[in-house]
């Protein structure tokens, strides 16, 4: 992996973990699925002609049009749309932890659906992984967690992760950006009318925090984080480009203690830290194996081509 790589593989951590606190904010000040109509739209807006600007076609394959309805349906409205709703109850540290297990909930469910095989690391790293986040929410229980909210934190990410699994082998689209508009305004009209039934009326209070909490949204997570994903996806595939996420719940934690005040405690950073080290674990145990084996493999491969 190379240093590019590398530097796509954190920066994506980083957005991707500050759009806890971002939306915490949001949240507290707006209806969720409103704020989140509102923002898959604007990013749809933005997201168009900047894809026109790169030269990108806003014409897509079947394949592409698949993973736009996978992820606008699963990843846009199921997973953030629950998300967004429970975060008005529970902590941005909170969900980040929940939302980072994502990898180890992938290991998993390809394990249990696709009879994927999983090394002794992997496992291992599963463990490690579900005690981390036990220790970490099993602390903030004791301190008033909302056990719904947590619930819905995790019913959000198997959405995710069940995504990931169906949309695996599409990276590497000439048309990334036109994916991400396009995926976004999947997001925006799944939850139009959920938005209208459930939050119409509901006011919003606006001032400069949401503001600056929404456009950063937007522009950093809402775009930047997705388009860099694909882009990463491309160039290192989906199990090296995932094992960024061992990242997430440190930058989450760190970020919401810095920017909200939020609960830092001991706890709170050995869990992080336990499960950081599960995800790094598993997603070292899905890369390929190299070697003599690996080179046959891909000898054998190549063969069958010709």
């Amino acid at each position: 992996m190379d240093l590019r790589a590398i530097a796509m593989g954190v920066g994506f951590a980083l957005f991707w973990s500050s759009a806890f606190t971002t939306t915490r904010i949001i949240v507290m000040a707006a209806p969720p699925l409103t704020a989140l109509v509102l923002r898959f739209a604007l990013s749809a807006v933005i997201a168009v002609p900047m894809a026109l600007a790169m030269g990108q076609s806003l014409r897509l394959s079947r394949n592409e049009w698949k993973t736009v309805i996978i992820f606008g349906i699963c990843q846009n409205a199921l997973y953030l749309g629950l998300n967004w709703i429970a975060m008005q109850q529970v902590e941005a540290s909170a969900a980040a932890i929940i939302a980072s297990m994502m990898p180890l909930a992938v290991a998993f469910l390809g394990w249990l659906f696709f009879r994927e095989r999983l090394r002794p690391m992997a496992v291992a790293g599963l463990v490690l992984g579900v005690i981390g986040v036990c220790l970490i929410m099993g602390i903030r229980l004791q301190h008033g967690l909302n056990v719904p909210g947590m619930m819905m934190c995790l019913v959000a990410v198997v959405a995710l992760a069940a995504a990931t699994l169906a949309a695996r082998g599409v990276g590497g689209s000439r048309n990334m950006m036109t994916i991400v508009a396009a995926q976004m305004a999947v997001g925006a009209v799944t939850l139009a009318i959920p938005a209208a039934l459930m939050e119409w009326g509901r006011p919003i209070q606006w001032d400069a925090r949401l503001l600056w909490a929404f456009l950063y949204t937007v522009l950093a997570p809402g775009i930047g984080a997705t388009w860099i994903w694909f882009l990463l996806v491309g160039r290192v595939g989906a199990v090296r480009a995932a094992t960024f996420h061992f990242l997430s719940p440190i930058f989450g934690v760190v970020i919401a203690a810095a920017m909200l005040g939020e609960r830092f405690g001991v706890s709170d950073v050995i869990g992080a830290l336990i499960v950081a080290a599960g995800i790094l674990m598993v997603q070292l145990a899905r890369l390929p194996v190299e070697g003599p084996q690996a080179t046959a493999s891909a000898a054998r491969a190549m063969a069958g081509r010709e």
